[in-house]
């Protein structure tokens, strides 16, 4: 169904960058070197980490990208850390960078505090330039061309490459391209759906015509067993022991087989509603907050609400849609889809009720999908008129804020260069 009354968004956004993460095969001098890069790279985070710490005790200032870069050429002629020289300057320059956007992230609010990176866990480098893409493999400086599955290829200019070691020491390289091409422009007349999102289904989704439900499959209830019987047995190893390393890398595969299964249902559901709608209308839930219930934390964890969203949102993006994100707040569960009649209370364990206005039998769920969605169509009707009215652009604000690339410290702590 179309909605004449939306306007298109007139709006060209940022340029286009199309990712691709694809495994990768480093013989054994390459796993070596790639070892002592990602090593270096993890302790000048730390030590960068650590000087804009004490720095910002001393002096109440922090430590801008160019002022720790500095640092770089006198622990390179020192002879405790002269072992920085062989790794690719780029690298090491690179994690700056990405130190300076964490730290940008946490006084915006988007994240936590950054954290010092341990030896045990994921490991990375990211090469900034000089990567090239060669057949059936990845050129990088100092390490040569390391052998690669790639599936394909985006068309543009290759920005950086990022090399990760799993816990379970698989390999991988993001390959990011520059595609050149600019943001499609968002157009909210189309199909409307409305999500909500739950425990016992995943989400219940209505377009207008048909509601749909999803349910969840519960990954980590799968592996629960299984996990515990390999945690167990890692109890018992001794510490620093060989057979210690072994039981580690079994439950890091438990891990990591839930994580991908997690992901891939997240990843086909999102392309399937994306790919069916123009407009996507979800309630901005408090994860955070949700997870203190003790008896829920475990299972809201598990069915990876934020992620689903967040894959919502690029693939919007990328074709032109819209995410919509209404208040948490709003009674989509309590009020009456058919009369918009409001009940007073409505307990969790209840799933079905009567609407003592109209007489209409609601599924809870099915109910709170309809208004979700008609709250968002009624937030983007009242957007479009208003913005039009006044003679500017018509531009619905939803969605998850940006993070940006290559972005400098946030002005809200003083710097000193």
């Amino acid at each position: 169904m179309c909605y004449d009354h939306l306007l298109s968004t007139l709006v060209h956004l940022k340029l286009l960058y199309r990712a691709i993460k694809v495994r990768i095969y480093p013989n054994p001098q390459q796993c070596q070197k790639l070892t002592q890069v990602m090593g270096a790279a993890r302790w000048w985070w730390n030590y960068a980490l650590n000087l804009s710490n004490q720095t910002y005790k001393e002096t109440g200032k922090g430590l801008t990208q160019i002022a720790l870069n500095q640092v770089l050429p006198l622990l390179k002629k020192s002879e405790e850390t002269a072992w920085l020289k062989d790794c690719y300057s780029q690298v090491l320059q690179s994690t700056t960078l990405n130190l300076t956007k964490a730290f940008k992230n946490f006084f915006d609010k988007r994240a936590k505090y950054p954290r010092f990176k341990s030896y045990h866990g994921r490991q990375s480098a990211q090469y900034p330039q000089n990567c090239q893409v060669v057949e059936n493999g990845v050129k990088i400086p100092q390490v040569g061309v390391i052998k690669a599955s790639i599936y394909r290829l985006f068309d543009g200019q290759l920005k950086t490459v990022t090399i990760t070691k799993t816990p379970t020491r698989k390999y991988y390289a993001s390959l990011l391209f520059d595609t050149e091409l600019e943001t499609p422009e968002v157009v909210v007349t189309g199909k409307v759906i409305g999500i909500d999102l739950g425990l016992k289904d995943f989400c219940i989704t209505h377009n207008g015509e048909k509601t749909s439900k999803y349910t969840n499959p519960k990954h980590f209830k799968k592996h629960q067993k299984n996990l515990a019987r390999k945690q167990a047995k890692l109890a018992r190893k001794k510490k620093g022991s060989k057979s210690r390393q072994k039981a580690r890398k079994l439950v890091a595969r438990v891990h990591e087989r839930i994580s991908n299964a997690r992901q891939d249902f997240l990843h086909k559901l999102s392309r399937k509603i994306v790919n069916d709608n123009q407009v996507v209308v979800v309630e901005n839930l408090n994860v955070k907050g949700m997870v203190c219930n003790h008896n829920l934390a475990q299972a809201i964890s598990d069915v990876g609400w934020g992620m689903f969203i967040n894959f919502l949102d690029y693939k919007l993006q990328q074709k032109g849609g819209l995410l919509v994100e209404i208040d948490r707040f709003f009674p989509s569960s309590k009020t009456c889809s058919n009369c918009l009649y409001q009940i007073s209370e409505l307990p969790l364990d209840m799933r079905e009720w009567i609407c003592p206005s109209c007489g209409t039998h609601h599924d809870r769920d099915e109910n709170a999908s309809k208004n979700i969605r008609a709250e968002g169509i009624r937030q983007l009707s009242v957007l479009g008129t208003r913005t039009a009215a006044e003679g500017g652009e018509v531009r619905p604000k939803g969605g998850r804020k940006s993070v940006l690339r290559h972005s400098p410290v946030s002005s809200e702590a003083p710097t000193s260069a």
